[in-house]
Order: C-alpha cells, then structure tokens, then sequence
C-alpha cells in the first residue's frame, strides 16, 4: 500500500527505477567497455553510425508530437543563448576531462559521456518515469528506459570508452533529483501539452546527438539544456494570450 499523495512521506520503493536504471546503464558500459578492446575502428563506425540512425528516428519522432513548433522554436534559441552565457557545454567537457585524467579514459572519453547524458536524460520517459516512481511508487517506465539505456549503453560504450560508465552517475542525480520533486512537480504529469512540447524539444536536443554521431555536424547541445525547462513555461505563457475558445496552434 502506498502513502496518500497528499501526506509528506514518501512511497515505500521511491527510487527504485532509478537505481534500476543507473545500474543497468553501469552494466552495459562496462560490458561494452570489456568488448571494446578487441572492436576494430571500421566496426566502432558501423555501430555510432546505426546509433546515429536510431536517435534520428527517434528525435523525429517526439518532433512530430509538438502541436505548438513555436514554443519548441522559442525555447530551443532562447534556451540555447541561456546555455551559452552560462557555460553549459564548457562545463560538461570540463567535468568529463576532470572525469577522464582520474579514470584513464580513452580518445573519445568527453563525446561518450556528453552524448549519453543527453540522451539518456532529456525524453518523456525520464520525466513521466521519474514522477510516477516518486508519486506511486511505480517503476514501470523507468524499468522500459532501463532495458533500453541498458542495451545502448553496451554499443556507446564499445565504441566511445569509460565516459559512458560516468553517464551512469550523472543519470542517478538527475533521475533521483526528478523523482524526489515529483510533488512539486506532480501537475506536469497530467498535462498533456507541457509534455508533448517538452518531449518535442528534447527531441531537437536528440536531433543535435545524432548530427555528431554520425559525423555531420557538431552542435553543443549541452548547451541547449535549458530550453527543457523553458517549454512548459512558454506554454503556460501561450495559454495567458490564447482566447479560452482558441486551440493549440497546429504543428506544420
């Protein structure tokens, strides 16, 4: 039996997808990093090049669920500019060299772990995941995103080394940080729009991983972070100059 939402403790298992997702990611970096010595440089390209093909078609994906591309457009420049003048990007690569001189990683150390913490941490399912585990006590989620995560963590890691491993802990202060302000938090999870725009941004943020995966371009996406947290505010900004009878502007 868990807890009444409305009281102030909190459910019995609260963190338990996290923790299931932070040890699965583990798991799959150091299986990836054991198989990685004995993958020659044309296989790690075959494998970030189909990586990057999966992000495309899912970063599309959650595109396309946007029903206001304004919002997604206001948030990703002005959450872009609030990056840059913060350092975002600078600050990762840091912690990632920092991460790197203490752990032996290789070459492609700083790209591993900057790639995977954005991917495993800006979609719907961290968000709804992270807020059904610290309401319900629920993991059902978090435990999909784990098997997932899992999986891709094994190929990241093959191919791009020990930065993976480390995702691992900035994913357990991420997810846990989300799962222990899921009552504060908790509205985001029944609206609908918030969601969809949220999720449409992140998808951008993908968009950028999988132009450096597979070579194309390289975009600081880090630094685009904060457009996550502006969406659900420029949607509730679009509802105070939306007429009641007006809908949502349709996505094109």
């Amino acid at each position: 039996m868990f807890v009444n939402l409305g009281q102030n403790r909190l459910p019995p298992q609260l963190m338990r997808g996290t923790l299931l997702n932070t040890a699965a990611i583990a798991v799959g970096a150091i299986a990836g990093m054991s198989a990685g010595r004995w993958i020659p440089p044309a296989a790690e390209t075959v494998v970030l090049d189909g990586m990057g093909l999966v992000v495309i078609g899912i970063a599309v994906r959650m595109i396309l669920q946007s029903k206001n591309v304004l919002v997604v457009v206001a948030a990703v420049a002005i959450g872009g500019l609030l990056g840059l003048a913060m350092g975002l990007n600078s600050g990762l690569d840091g912690l990632a060299e920092w991460a790197k001189v203490r752990l032996g990683g290789g070459g492609r150390f700083t790209e591993g772990l900057v790639t995977t913490t954005v991917l495993y941490c800006v979609g719907p399912m961290t968000i709804m995941g992270c807020l059904q585990d610290g309401l319900e006590g629920r993991s059902e989620l978090l435990v999909v995103k784990s098997m997932m995560d899992g999986i891709s963590a094994v190929f990241f890691a093959a191919a791009m080394g020990g930065g993976v491993l480390v995702t691992a802990v900035v994913v357990l202060i991420l997810q846990g940080a989300l799962t222990l302000l899921a009552h504060p938090l908790r509205r985001l999870a029944d609206d609908a729009e918030v969601i969809q725009e949220a999720g449409a941004t992140g998808g951008t943020l993908l968009l950028g991983i999988a132009l450096g995966l597979l070579n194309i371009k390289h975009v600081a996406v880090a630094n685009y972070l904060p457009a996550l947290v502006l969406a659900p505010m420029l949607v509730a900004l679009s509802r105070r100059f939306r007429r009641p009878d007006t809908p949502p502007a349709p996505s094109e």
